[in-house]
C-alpha cells in the first residue's frame, strides 16, 4: 500500500499526539461504524460467549432416504411393471419433485446448526452462502409446535419461533419431541432472569400445568364444516387429477362413469342432477376426510405457565399434530366472523386479537381458536376466552342513523343502474345482447335486500373496557377489542357521507388485524365513542374537553 504526501509537508517520524480526553460532562462521541458493521459486530459478539451449536436431529435423515426411496416407486411401477416408458411424464415429474426436496432436506439437515443463549435464539445454514438469523428473546411473542405424519413416526417436531414479525421468524425442523417440548417452556417461560441457566428447578418439582378445557371437538361441528359450496371444487380437482393419472395407464375415467351412470338412459336433465350429486358427494367425502385430518382430538383449554401466568392452547391433529400457544397477557380481544351464508345457517368462525400473532383473514392461522360452529358455541367460547364479568358479547349494540341506510340503498341502485346503462348503450350498438341490462334491473331488488342487511348488520357500543364493533354483509365481523389495546383513531368521510352526517372510524391496534372500521357512523356518535374508549387519546382533540364538540 503506498502514501501520498505534498513535498513542503515534513516527514513525521514519530507517532501523532493523542487526542486530550473529552470533558467529564461531554456527551460520549458517536459510533462512526455503520448499521452493518454494528450488526456484523455484534453478531460475532454473540458467536463467541461459549455457548455450543446444536444440529438437528440425525432421525430427520433417514426419514428424507425413505421419502427419497418412495419417491422413486411410482417410476419403477410404470417403466418396468406397467412398461410405459417414459410416455408416462406426470408419473416422473412426481418422482423427481420427491427426490429434489428429500435432496434439499438432507442438505438442509447437514449445513444447519441452532443455539439458544443467554439473550437470543439463534439459527445459520449453508456452506457456499452462509445465512444467519436470530431473535432476540425478549421478542419473541410465539412458540408452536406441529409435526407432520413423517415426524410422528420419527419422534420429532418442529419448532415455529415467531416475534410478530415475518422476516424475524424462524423454524427448527426437525429437532427431538422432548427436545422440543423444553425448549418451548424454556422460551415461554417468563424472562425475569436474565441468565436462563440461573433456572435450577429440577422439571421433576417443577408442579404440573393445570388445565382448563374450554370446548373439544364436538360430532355436530362435521357438517358445519365439511357441507359446503367448495365441495364441487373439491371433486372437480381430485376427478380431473386421478383423470389424468389413469390416462398413462389407458383407462379413461369419464367412459367408466359414464357406463356406470348411463347417460344415454337417463336424459340431460337426470344426467345433469346425478352428476351434480356425484360431484358434491366425492367432494364432501374429501373435506370430511381433511377435517378429520386436521380437527382430530381439537382441544382448547387454558393452562397455566412455569411463571404463573395463564395461556390458550390449542391441539390438534391425526396424522400430524399441532399445538399453539396465545399468552393471556397478550390477548386483547376475540373476533367472530359470519359468513352470509353460514349466518343464515346460524354459523360462525371465531379468532383472537393477540400481539405477536400473525394475522391471516380466511385462514387456519394461530389466531383461530375454533372452527366454524354454531354461533352460540362461539360466543360462549368467546366469552370464556375473555374470561371476566363484562361479558361484552351480549351488550346492546347501538344502531347507526338511518343516513347508513340511504347510503346503501344509492349504492345499491345507482351501481346496477350505471352497468345497466352501460350495457344499454352497447346492446345499441350490437356489441352485446340488446337485452342484456335488464339483467341488471332485475337485481335491483336483490341489492336492495342485501343493502337492508348491510344496515341491520351495524352497531357499536362500550361494554365496561371493551369497544364492540360490528359490520359486514358478506362476512358479518362482530370485533371486541380491549380499550388497552387502542393506540389510535382515524376519522375519515366521502363526499357522500359528509352531505349525510356520516363518519368511518378506524381504530388502529398492535394485535390482530391491526386496524377494525367502523362504517357510517353519526359524526357525534364518532368522537364520543372514541372519547368513551380513550378519552387520555381524544380529550386533547376536543373544544374544552366536550364530547358533543
Amino acid at each position: 500500500m503506498s502514501t501520498t504526501r505534498s513535498a513542503d509537508e515534513p516527514l513525521r517520524t514519530d507517532p501523532p499526539p493523542a487526542d486530550p480526553p473529552p470533558p467529564a460532562d461531554s456527551p460520549p462521541p458517536a459510533d462512526p461504524s455503520p448499521p452493518a458493521t454494528k450488526a456484523a459486530a455484534e453478531a460475532v459478539e454473540v458467536v463467541d460467549d461459549g455457548v455450543g451449536w446444536q444440529r438437528l436431529s440425525s432421525r430427520v435423515a433417514w426419514v428424507d432416504g425413505l421419502r427419497f426411496v418412495l419417491s422413486l416407486i411410482p417410476s419403477f411401477l410404470t417403466m418396468f411393471v406397467f412398461d410405459r416408458g417414459f410416455d408416462a411424464w406426470p408419473v416422473l415429474i412426481i418422482t423427481v419433485v420427491g427426490t429434489t426436496v428429500s435432496i434439499l432436506n438432507l442438505r438442509r439437515w447437514l449445513t444447519t446448526r441452532y443455539r439458544l443463549t443467554t439473550d437470543r435464539v439463534e439459527i445459520r445454514r449453508g456452506v457456499l452462502v452462509r445465512k444467519y438469523r436470530s431473535v432476540p428473546r425478549d421478542r419473541i411473542r410465539t412458540v408452536d409446535t406441529t409435526a407432520k405424519f413423517r415426524h410422528r413416526i420419527a419422534g420429532l417436531r418442529v419448532l415455529h419461533i415467531a416475534s410478530g414479525e415475518a422476516r424475524t421468524s424462524f423454524k427448527l425442523d426437525a429437532i427431538p419431541k422432548k427436545a422440543a417440548e423444553e425448549l418451548r417452556d424454556e422460551l415461554l417461560r417468563d424472562r425475569g432472569s436474565t441468565d436462563p441457566r440461573e433456572d435450577v428447578t429440577p422439571e421433576n418439582d417443577r408442579p404440573a400445568p393445570q388445565e382448563t378445557v374450554i370446548a373439544r371437538l364436538s360430532w355436530s361441528w362435521i357438517p358445519y364444516n365439511v357441507i359446503s359450496i367448495w365441495s364441487f371444487l373439491a371433486a372437480g380437482l381430485f376427478l380431473l387429477s386421478a383423470s389424468l393419472t389413469l390416462q398413462m395407464f389407458d383407462v379413461d375415467l369419464w367412459e367408466i362413469i359414464g357406463n356406470l351412470a348411463g347417460w344415454a338412459d337417463l336424459g340431460l336433465g337426470w344426467s345433469i342432477a346425478v352428476g351434480a350429486t356425484g360431484c358434491f358427494v366425492v367432494g364432501t367425502v374429501g373435506l370430511t376426510i381433511t377435517f378429520f385430518k386436521e380437527k382430530w382430538n381439537f382441544e382448547l383449554v387454558r393452562t397455566t405457565t412455569d411463571d404463573g401466568g395463564t395461556a390458550l392452547l390449542t391441539r390438534q391433529g391425526l396424522f400430524g399434530t399441532r399445538e399453539v400457544y396465545r399468552d393471556d397477557r397478550r390477548l386483547r380481544g376475540v373476533h367472530i366472523s359470519e359468513p352470509l351464508l353460514s349466518r343464515w345457517m346460524g354459523l360462525a368462525e371465531t379468532e383472537v386479537i393477540s400481539t405477536g400473532l400473525r394475522w391471516i383473514p380466511g385462514s387456519d392461522a394461530s389466531s383461530s381458536i375454533l372452527p366454524r360452529a354454531h354461533i352460540g358455541e362461539a360466543r360462549r367460547v368467546a366469552i370464556l376466552v375473555l374470561g371476566d364479568e363484562h361479558r361484552p358479547l351480549e351488550a346492546a349494540l347501538r344502531a347507526h342513523p338511518r343516513a347508513a341506510l340511504y347510503r346503501r340503498l344509492i349504492w345499491a341502485v345507482y351501481m346496477p343502474g350505471i352497468v345497466a346503462g352501460l350495457l344499454a348503450w352497447l346492446g345499441a350498438t350490437g356489441a352485446v345482447p340488446g337485452r342484456i341490462w335488464l339483467v341488471l334491473v332485475a337485481l335491483m331488488p336483490v341489492t336492495c335486500l342485501l343493502a337492508f342487511v348491510a344496515y341491520r348488520s351495524l352497531g357499536h357500543t362500550l361494554a365496561g373496557p371493551y369497544l364492540v364493533m360490528r359490520s359486514g354483509v358478506v362476512r358479518r365481523n362482530t370485533v371486541v377489542l380491549q380499550c388497552r389495546g387502542v393506540i389510535g383513531w382515524t376519522f375519515s368521510q366521502s363526499l357522500l357521507q359528509r352531505a349525510l352526517g356520516l363518519m368511518t372510524i378506524r381504530v388502529s391496534t398492535a394485535a390482530g388485524a391491526r386496524s377494525y372500521e367502523i362504517p357510517d357512523v353519526a359524526a357525534d356518535q364518532a368522537v364520543t365513542f372514541a372519547h368513551g374508549g380513550t378519552p387520555e387519546l381524544v380529550s386533547e382533540f376536543l373544544v374544552n374537553d366536550n364530547p358533543s364538540s
